[in-house]
């Protein structure tokens, strides 16, 4: 009797999380549902939610959190004692040594060793561009990666969609006035983001952390751990921009050999989770389970003519958290980690 557990189960990815494992059909027997006190007695898909503070954990062989890091860090390792497996989608676990960190497309063994029964997701931008570099590294070597990223407000929460949405409905028909100036449309005040995010873009998302922000830093640590390459140079800008689902990036990538766009592409058109398009967009990308790669072309600017240019775009809720989360659980399956 296998009996997975969704951590954050009335939250935005714990809704996604409860979607993918159905319409995968997840051979789950069991499904329970947690969640804070405030949601706690609520009936979700025919499941009574429980408070995750009081709850008896045992019981739950794969558990899906998606409650954010201070909750992770306290009800993860319990949780872990109570003899499941824990796939955390917060930033808590994801430089852990003992934790791996995991995109099945492209590190899959590592889960053959999880030393403190938790396996890790990376930040929803990582995500994006994971099964897309792994196949070119695998063919090329990869040394180098300088990216702008266009990450959606639903990254920042359903506060970050919420903001988003007002401001829109408040500019209403005069929205056109911003094309002359931008002062002259009042916006009301926002909470989750530095500045007017509807009409506008920000080169801010997280929290700045010296001179660069979190986002920043976890796109260019967690691709280190990942692709196994620790010396990895990485610049990275990210940018928050006014689309609700899907986070893109451009990549400006070297190699230590030369790769052609047409070899690239020909590795991107066979490679797990990839599709292959002309012009890839988020709105294109939401409700996708694919990463979506397009713009291939050599970068003219790379000086040993190894360089490659290309653009991508995901669902930053689905294979950015709650699918990836579940494709992990389907791996502990296949290795035999968890049995059915």
């Amino acid at each position: 009797m296998l009996t997975v557990g969704v951590y954050g189960a009335t939250g935005q990815v714990g809704g996604v999380m409860r979607s993918v494992l159905q319409s995968r059909r997840f051979p789950l027997d069991s499904l329970r549902l947690f969640a804070s006190a405030r949601s706690a007695g609520r009936t979700v898909d025919g499941v009574v939610v429980e408070d995750v503070a009081t709850a008896d954990h045992r019981g739950v062989d794969v558990a899906l959190f998606s409650m954010g890091a201070s909750a992770s860090r306290e009800y993860g390792p319990k949780v872990a004692a109570a003899g499941a497996i824990v796939v955390d989608n917060s930033s808590a676990w994801r430089m852990d040594p003992g934790c791996p960190l995991v995109v099945p497309e492209v590190n899959a063994a590592a889960l053959d060793s999880i030393p403190r029964g938790i396996v890790a997701n990376p930040n929803c931008t990582t995500m994006v561009c994971m099964p897309v570099l792994a196949p070119l590294h695998a063919e090329a070597g990869l040394t180098r990666i300088v990216a702008s990223t266009y990450q959606a407000v639903s990254g920042a929460g359903l506060s970050g969609t919420a903001e988003l949405d007002e401001q829109i409905k408040a500019v209403g028909d005069k929205a056109t006035a911003l094309a002359f100036d931008g002062t002259s449309v009042g916006f009301p005040p926002g909470s989750v983001f530095p500045g007017p995010i509807a009409f506008n873009v920000l080169p801010h998302a997280g929290s700045f952390d010296g001179d660069e922000t979190t986002e920043e830093i976890k796109f260019r640590n967690e691709s280190r751990k990942i692709l196994g390459i620790p010396d990895l140079a990485v610049s990275v800008t990210c940018v928050r921009v006014p689309v609700y689902t899907g986070h893109s990036l451009t990549l400006n990538v070297s190699f230590r050999d030369a790769i052609t766009p047409e070899r690239a592409l020909d590795l991107l058109r066979g490679a797990p989770g990839v599709e292959v398009v002309d012009v890839p967009t988020p709105l294109a990308s939401a409700g996708g389970d694919t990463c979506l790669v397009g713009r291939v072309r050599a970068d003219r600017s790379d000086p040993n003519g190894t360089g490659l240019t290309m653009f991508v775009s995901g669902d930053n809720l689905r294979k950015g958290a709650a699918l990836n989360a579940v494709q992990i659980a389907e791996a502990l399956l296949e290795r035999g980690i968890v049995a059915a």
